[in-house]
């Protein structure tokens, strides 16, 4: 059901996303959606939230990876930019982030996303560090820096089309993080986006 909701909802969005649509979507009746979620924003404060661990999950498996720090960053760097402009999962968090300032259940799930996906930036720079690959003093402001300028330059890629390549926000980032970690850019793959 929440794989369901989830296709609805970058499908109509989340604003237009109806408990109808999930039901119709899923070949059940809206009853049974009740049944499970007393309410619609129940079911996409579950959706949200199943998806946002999901991802999490796959991060801190890169992150705890037996990799150098430097490729760990920079799997980090390349699963976080989106994959084309119709990326899927950025569309998705796009659509939240905008509900989000209105919709309390929303902002909450994106605060904790958010709060975790920078966690884990900030432990692989410190893992770095304490490895004696990076130099940074400030993990943990690296990792907002890092995070800001990603959501900026993918959330640009995402809605300009023609305006930035994928490869080229590929090298922004690359660039960012070789000075938060003290590395120059050659530290990082020079090879395009996979």
């Amino acid at each position: 059901m929440l794989e369901a909701a989830r296709k609805v909802v970058l499908e109509r969005g989340l604003a237009s996303t109806r408990v109808a649509d999930i039901a119709k979507a899923t070949n059940v009746s809206g009853g049974l959606i009740h049944y499970h979620f007393a309410t619609k924003d129940d079911l996409i404060t579950e959706m949200l939230r199943s998806t946002s661990e999901a991802e999490i999950q796959r991060l801190r498996e890169i992150a705890d990876g037996p990799e150098s720090a430097v490729e760990r960053l920079d799997h980090i760097l390349r699963l976080c930019i989106p994959a084309s402009r119709d990326d899927q999962g950025w569309i998705l968090w796009l659509d939240a982030w905008a509900v989000g300032m209105r919709e309390e259940h929303v902002r909450t799930i994106l605060l904790q996303f958010e709060g975790a996906w920078i966690e884990i930036l900030r432990d692989v720079i410190a893992m770095g560090v304490a490895a004696g690959e990076f130099v940074c003093d400030d993990p943990q402001g690296a990792a907002e820096r890092l995070d800001g300028m990603l959501d900026g330059l993918a959330i640009r890629y995402t809605l300009e089309a023609g305006n930035m390549s994928r490869d080229r926000l590929l090298e922004h980032a690359r660039v960012a993080a070789a000075r938060e970690v003290g590395l120059e850019r050659s530290a990082f793959p020079a090879e395009a986006a996979p």
